[in-house]
């Protein structure tokens, strides 16, 4: 018969766990609880919180249903029915009854206070390329959760931009994937949309999209500079609309990157739409849109307590006296919140003019921010009765987000760390 007794120096056996619909039981609400409770709650266990006090988020994982909570002391018998526990309270007495109770019920226990009393560890997780990465040590005597956090984080990262190559089959049917590739650096893409490139054939870029994220693209993939597709400027989208649809049907995978967000003046829509239109499956994976990225990256926050209650965001394409102009420049003048241009480096002086006309003051701050949040970020700072000659004395051109209104003023104090 084997000895039941247990060697400590044994390695720890990976092993996923199928929680969904079983009872997992957890002992405490402090911090420790905050930080597994999601993950637990992800994997769909049915969890009873066992805790006479908890932190404001996990108070608000119960008040959402998304856990029970029974607000007390641990007592004998609370681990009935449970497939696994987590012991994570600060009362010691508790911690060590509840895990005698799991061990006498053999039920695996975690214990946040003492890896070396427990029958089950938490590994350092982490997701990338559709999988997760679970790290943990060869055995009791050498555990270091930071070394496997720097590990697992490592791991992670190399599957996200590249370095670590991870060949599987492409399991998704061909299609296109319109892209938001943030404001510029490109470090601010999403996962996901880093992601999509990773896996694609043929990648349709703006010009306005993170262009350093395409060098990082292998050697087949074929880039498809959308600003020299054929027809001239007015075929251009119906242009890029068809180089969608030829590429998705002949079996590729398409990726459609732009900059900011796809449906933020990028004329996702109308792609979406004649995606749709020839039946070709369409993902959207939204962005970092530059109306707020850059601001911020400025140091202009788009709110501000006391100071903005709403910001608007606006395209400047034309002017405000142009007939195609779908804006209201009058009721904008009456807001006094933030107002953000987009596009309207070369329409400033015109839409500056229409604003004092209708009201705002001219003394009204001002702040061009060209290229934000790459390496050649600047900004200029005016007043609306100024930006335009500020504007054309400092040389400032597109890219560059315009933002009016009280919150320029308020970081003036601040200095951005640049762009890595």
């Amino acid at each position: 018969m084997a000895e039941h007794a247990e060697r400590t120096d044994h390695p720890a056996y990976p092993v996923g766990l199928r929680l969904g619909g079983r009872r997992v039981v957890v002992i405490g609400g402090g911090q420790v609880a905050q930080r597994r409770l999601p993950a637990l709650i992800a994997a769909g266990a049915d969890i009873v919180l066992v805790s006479p006090a908890a932190t404001p988020s996990v108070e608000a994982m119960a008040d959402a249903g998304e856990i029970r909570w029974e607000r007390r002391r641990y007592a004998d018998g609370d681990l009935a029915g449970a497939w696994y526990v987590l012991v994570a309270s600060d009362d010691l007495a508790a911690n060590d009854a509840a895990s005698a109770e799991a061990e006498r019920n053999r039920i695996w226990c975690v214990r946040s206070d003492d890896a070396d009393a427990a029958t089950a560890w938490t590994p350092a997780t982490g997701r990338g390329e559709g999988v997760t990465v679970a790290v943990l040590t060869a055995g009791t005597h050498d555990r270091d959760p930071r070394h496997c956090a720097a590990v697992r984080d490592a791991i992670v990262e190399g599957l996200r931009d590249g370095t670590l190559a991870a060949p599987h089959h492409r399991t998704r049917a061909p299609g296109v994937a319109l892209v938001g590739g943030g404001p510029g650096d490109p470090d601010l893409i999403t996962v996901r949309g880093r992601r999509l490139l990773a896996g694609a054939d043929v990648v349709i870029a703006d010009r306005l999209g993170p262009r350093d994220l395409l060098d990082e693209l292998p050697p087949h993939v074929e880039v498809i500079d959308a600003a020299k597709i054929p027809y001239g400027r007015y075929m251009a989208q119906e242009a890029i609309n068809q180089a969608l649809i030829d590429h998705a049907k002949a079996g590729k995978a398409v990726v459609r990157l732009k900059g900011g967000d796809p449906f933020v003046f990028g004329r996702g829509m109308e792609e979406a739409q004649a995606l749709a239109a020839e039946g070709i499956a369409c993902t959207v994976v939204p962005g970092i849109s530059s109306s707020i990225s850059v601001p911020g990256a400025a140091g202009i926050p788009v709110t501000h307590r006391g100071v903005a209650h709403e910001f608007t965001v606006v395209s400047g394409h034309v002017a405000p006296d142009d007939e195609r102009s779908l804006v209201d420049w009058e009721a904008l003048a009456r807001l006094r919140g933030t107002l953000v241009l987009l596009m309207a480096v070369d329409k400033i002086g015109a839409i500056a003019r229409a604003l004092i006309a209708h009201g705002k003051a001219p003394d009204t701050p001002v702040a061009l921010v060209q290229e934000g949040t790459t390496a050649a970020q600047r900004r200029v700072d005016a007043t609306l009765e100024t930006v335009a000659e500020r504007a054309a004395a400092e040389e400032v051109r597109p890219p560059a987000v315009i933002v009016i209104g009280e919150v320029v003023a308020v970081g003036a104090d601040i200095a951005p760390l640049p762009a890595e």
